[in-house]
């Protein structure tokens, strides 16, 4: 393993990591791409989702709703199994299913048939994080582990990109039915994760040592409540869900309201969320540098101040 930070500064950061590291997180980096994907192609196609069915748009926002809550249920499967059978079982499984569940959905032949399986993809969405980002993280030096978590993380935008450029390029052509078919793509990664991906050596003396010594932890998820660690974890948890809360707050029908108040053409939908993903996308990068120079409790204050006014200049009476 990689991971001593003296004799390393003399070669650059990215010769650092051995190839299996660079591989564990290339499957990382897919699997969060094409997640993210498979899930922002819905809010791209709403719209037309309302009118086929004849369902209110309130209505198509509850799948969007019930797909969030589901990928707590996924995340916390995924990081549950992925304690006992390693990283790369969950990570192929969390692929393989929101990648069917998307396609499957693009067959729906009523509204109840989609609300199902839309669901259901939450619960793979929800599992790729934990299987993705322990597999690539937890042996990846720790010189460089601040901008590469932060791209990891980042790359949702990239996902998102791709389905809006789909979206504008194509739209037209597939449907909204075959811009959720489109999602069995990501399911070939998995032959990439399968024959070209090892488990971190971390987990796996972990694991050796687990056994020998008849330690395995049996309840993870109730251990990062024990004195002593409870603060962190509330802290994590107060952090992703203000950052849950302002994200979906602007992007879940931003797509929406262009085409539906504005009358924008799928081109039109598809420039701004494009751009701004992409900006996005840098940005993760860039505090995740900062994050190395630095350190994550310094760098992580500034988001949070610019949150706080974003929210506080949303408010009635803002300025």
């Amino acid at each position: 393993m990689a991971t001593t930070v003296g004799p390393a500064r003399s070669i650059p950061w990215w010769k650092e990591p051995t190839k299996e590291q660079w591989m564990a997180w290339w499957a990382a980096w897919l699997g969060w791409t094409l997640d993210a994907f498979d899930f922002t192609v819905f809010l791209l196609i709403m719209v037309p989702i309302s009118k086929e069915f004849g369902v209110s748009l309130t209505e198509v926002a509850a799948v969007l709703t019930i797909t969030l809550w589901m990928r707590l249920v996924g995340a916390c499967g995924s990081g549950w199994l992925a304690d006992r059978v390693g990283r790369k079982t969950p990570l192929m499984l969390s692929i393989a299913w929101y990648s069917i569940c998307n396609f499957i959905a693009g067959f729906s032949p009523s509204f109840a048939f989609l609300f199902l399986f839309r669901a259901l993809l939450g619960i793979g969405m929800g599992a790729e994080w934990p299987a993705g980002a322990a597999l690539a993280m937890e042996s990846w030096p720790a010189r460089s582990r601040g901008i590469m978590s932060g791209i990891l993380q980042g790359s949702w935008s990239l996902g998102f990109l791709l389905s809006s450029a789909v979206y504008g390029m194509f739209y037209q052509y597939l449907g909204w039915r075959g811009m959720l078919w489109i999602g069995i793509l990501p399911a070939f990664a998995i032959i990439f994760v399968r024959y070209f991906v090892k488990e971190p050596p971390v987990w796996v003396e972990n694991k050796r040592l687990q056994r020998e010594q008849k330690r395995e932890v049996r309840a993870p998820l109730l251990q990062i409540f024990r004195r002593g660690l409870i603060g962190n974890t509330l802290s994590a948890c107060w952090w992703m869900t203000s950052a849950f809360v302002i994200y979906y707050s602007i992007w879940s029908l931003f797509a929406t309201h262009l085409q539906k108040d504005l009358n924008f053409s799928p081109a039109q939908v598809a420039m701004p969320i494009a751009i701004a993903n992409f900006l996005a996308f840098l940005a993760s990068g860039f505090w995740g540098w900062t994050a190395d120079v630095f350190g994550a409790n310094e760098c992580r204050l500034f988001p949070g101040l610019t949150a706080l006014v974003e929210a506080l200049h949303a408010m009635p009476g803002g300025s």
